[in-house]
This record gives structure tokens, sequence and C-alpha cells, in this order.
């Protein structure tokens, strides 16, 4: 256990204190199995199975910087969900059936708020700060076999993202924290500190500094965020979540602790999309990725925040439509064919784990519990663009929307990726378009076409043929919402 208050860490962490936190965090892993709470089982790999092949962690950044791998040099493609209130809405037991789904769902990342509010405390009533002080964490021992404090908590919750080969996105203070004006530049750095050492030793942990929030607004409590964690863990990757409709590199591009960049597309129609100090990009995420792929240094990105899926579209009024599982595909395409490292995908009522036993009103308008929203359409529809994405070539794969010769606006647009010997083409309502092989050293040349159903993941319609300078794409079906196809064209 630690015991020394964070108030007074060091600045450089000692030697003997890391140790003393390694161990508490190597036991606590191993323990806390005994000690979980209300529908709590066993916690086992569900039927053996595992989303990805065993992943070699820390994730780093490929060789071009443009995506990311694994200590083997094996590609991650990055599958994310937003499990953001998990250390303050489950029991160890929920915890347990959560990660299950998503890892039988195909994702390898979880993001995880680690403090909402300064008040923060687990289902267990155990508060994560003493008196709110954001430099005085909580890690007094477990009272009893079924209390977990919250730090075992979140101990807990790395170790069973570890154990299923995913990695966990931390966020340590949520944007409406840091700039609530109650937390100091120096109580960041000492949280930083803390944190820097008690997950020293964990693996798979990532971290997104910010939280919804502006880079401009309370920068400097991001900035000591920020070098605190990354100084004593240089190991683990850092990005910035950042208000919706905003980007990392719009602020810290240069910025020694960022290495890849997030941006949060967010929640809005483009007719809703007006305000004069938004890029206006509505719908189109993949201008977001688009803008990253130019800037030095080089550095992935991706969206972390598109549409939830079930939430009212423009976010606050929950008599407007919801934003469906066709919606989210075309997120994820858009912007991984875009040149985006990866998706993060996210659900109305799991990213507040909504639970209406308890007799508490949701936000959003959220009309579903958590558990139900588990099989949420979209959420097992993910696991076919990562698959797609790792079926090729990955590591050296460029967008490349200039060979679309007939390209559209809004929902007409045509993303397009290649890499050795391939080319992906997207369109999201299965509109006929027209390709130029030359762009992609296909013409003249035997090609294999075929479609492949972003629904269900099978592909179909497979002809080889003998190409000329262009090729007429007709997807199958007849235009419209959700008639979503990917023109997969091989060389032979």
């Amino acid at each position: 256990m630690i015991k020394t208050p964070a108030s007074k860490w060091p600045c450089k962490i000692s030697s003997g204190l890391r140790r003393k936190a390694n161990i508490y965090f190597v036991a606590a892993a191993c323990l806390l199995s005994a000690c979980g709470g209300g529908t709590h089982k066993q916690d086992t790999d569900p039927a053996g199975r595992q989303s990805d092949a065993s992943v070699d962690f820390p994730i780093k950044l490929s060789d071009n910087h443009r995506f990311f791998v694994d200590q083997a040099g094996h590609p991650f493609f990055w599958l994310g969900d937003t499990g953001w209130l998990l250390l303050s809405k489950l029991n160890e037991g929920q915890v347990t059936e959560y990660l299950d789904d998503r890892q039988r769902k195909g994702f390898n990342v979880i993001q995880v708020m680690v403090i909402h509010s300064l008040d923060e405390k687990n289902v267990y009533g155990r508060t994560a700060l003493v008196d709110g002080d954001l430099s005085r964490p909580d890690t007094a021992t477990a009272r009893g076999s079924d209390t977990l404090s919250y730090w075992q908590g979140l101990d807990s919750a790395v170790a069973k993202t570890a154990r299923r080969n995913m990695a966990i996105v931390l966020v340590p203070v949520w944007g409406s924290v840091g700039k609530s004006g109650k937390v100091t530049r120096r109580q960041a750095t000492q949280f930083g500190n803390f944190l820097a050492s008690r997950y020293h030793d964990a693996k798979n942990v990532i971290w997104f500094n910010g939280g919804d929030v502006l880079g401009s607004d309370s920068s400097a409590i991001w900035e000591a965020l920020g070098h605190a964690i990354k100084s004593h863990n240089p190991h683990q990757l850092m990005s910035f979540h950042p208000r919706g409709r905003t980007q990392s590199s719009e602020w810290f591009q240069e910025a020694s602790w960022l290495d890849f960049n997030c941006f949060q597309s967010g929640h809005r129609r483009y007719d809703q999309d007006t305000d004069t100090d938004s890029h206006q990009y509505g719908e189109d995420n993949y201008k977001y990725v688009q803008v990253d792929y130019q800037k030095t240094p080089v550095k992935p990105t991706l969206d972390a925040e598109p549409s939830y899926e079930g939430i009212p579209q423009g976010l606050h009024d929950s008599l407007e439509l919801r934003w469906d599982a066709a919606s989210i595909r075309r997120y994820g395409y858009w912007s991984v064919f875009a040149g985006a490292g990866g998706f993060t995908y996210g659900a109305n009522a799991i990213m507040q784990f909504f639970d209406p036993s308890k007799g508490v009103a949701g936000a959003y308008g959220v009309r579903t519990g958590w558990k139900q929203a588990l099989q949420d359409t979209a959420a097992g529809q993910m696991i076919y663009l990562k698959n797609l994405m790792l079926s090729r070539s990955y590591l050296t794969r460029v967008p490349d929307t200039a060979a679309v010769m007939d390209q559209g606006e809004k929902y007409d647009y045509v993303a397009a990726t290649q890499g050795d010997g391939y080319a992906f083409f997207y369109t999201p309502n299965g509109r006929t378009f027209k390709i130029d092989l030359t762009r992609i050293h296909a013409a003249d040349k035997k090609i294999r076409f075929s479609w492949f159903n972003p629904r269900n993941g099978q592909t179909t319609g497979q002809q080889t043929i003998d190409t000329g300078d262009t090729y007429q794409a007709d997807p199958p079906g007849e235009k419209k919402h959700g008639n979503d196809w990917v023109l997969i064209v091989d060389k032979v």
C-alpha cells in the first residue's frame, strides 16, 4: 500500500516509493478477484477467447509514426470503447461482465475517467480523494473483503484489461475539474506523480490528458499533468482528449508529452454545427484526420469521441433523432480510411453506465440500461472494420481519395485508402462512383474486385477482370442511408 500522502511526494519519485507502489499493484491484481461485490463471478477469459492475438505491451508508434504497434512490431489497430464512468458506477462483477462483452466484440482499448469530480467515490462508497484534494489520493486499505478502495478498483480494472490483451486509457482529471479553479498546478503535478508511480509497471496503460476541454482552458493544469506523468513513464503513450469539434493538435502538436493526436468529432449534424468558433466540419470527421495528417512532427491521430450510438443528435435535446449504427459505421470507415490509426466507439447508455433499476435519471435522454446497450448494433459491427484493416498490409497504407474521380460531398463522399497490392473505397449510402486505377497502379492489369459488407463482415460479388484506366463501381442494392459498402481492389 502507498502510505505517503500525495501532498508530500517529491517531484522526483524515489526508487523505494516506486517499488512499494509496484508491490502493492501486483498484490492487488492477484488478490482482487476475492474482493468483488454484487454479482461478482470468476475473472477468466470468456470461453478462452481473445479479441486479439497476444499483445506485447506497451503499445508504441510505428516506424512511420502513423499507426500503433506492439513491442514486437505487430500492428495494433486501436478499437476503443468509452467506458468513461466505469470506476464510479460498476462493482467488480459488473466490470468483468462489461470487459468480457467488449473482448468478445473485438475491442482492445477501454477509455476511463479517473477523477470526474473532486468528490468522486466508487459503488462501495470509497472516496478517491481525501477532502476533495487532488494532491491527497485516499489510498487507505479496504475495510473488508467486500469493500474495494477507489484505487484498488482502478488497480483491478488495469489488471483485468491486461489479461484480456486490452489497453486501458486513463484520463487523470476530467476537463470540468481542471477548469473549475479548485485545482492548482502544484496539485496537478503531485497527482501526476502519484499516478505515474502507482501505474509505472502497468504496461497496458495509455493516458488521455484533458477531457472534453479546450487545450487553451487551464492549460497550466494540462501541462503539469503531462510533464509529471511522461517524465517518469516515457514508455506509456499519452494524448489529449479535447472538447467537441476540436483536435489536440490545435494546442499541443509539439508538446513533448503528446505522443499522438486525438479529436472529438462530437455529436452534431451538419445543420447543427454552426458555432462561429467551430471548424464547421459537421459530420465530416475525416477532415480532422486530413488536417492532422499534414502536420509535423508526424503523429498518429484518431477520433476519440464521435457521435454515440443512441444519443440525441445535437446531444442535449431528447426529442431529436438518435444517432444510429449506420452513422457510427460511417464515422469509423471515413476516419480510418483518411489515415487514422484506429477508432473509438461509444454508446449513450454505456459511457455513463446507466442503470434504470437505481431509480436515478440518466443523462442525454438515455432510454436503455447499459447491460441492454451492450448489444447495440454498431457495437457488434466495429470488429469488421478492424478485421478488414488488418487483412492486408497495414503499416504502409496511405489515404488516397484522389482516386475517386467523381467525389461527392456529405453522405456522397467516398473515402479511399491504399496499401501494397490493394485499395479500399467506402461509400456510406451505396452510390455508384468511378475510380482512377492509375492512382493505385492498377491500370491495364488483372484486378480482383469484391464488395465488403460493413454490417456483417462478409465479402461478396468477387470478380477478376482485365482493367483499363478507370472502373465504374456499382455497389449492391439501391442508394440509401445505411447501405454502406467497401469496394476491395486487389492486384492479382
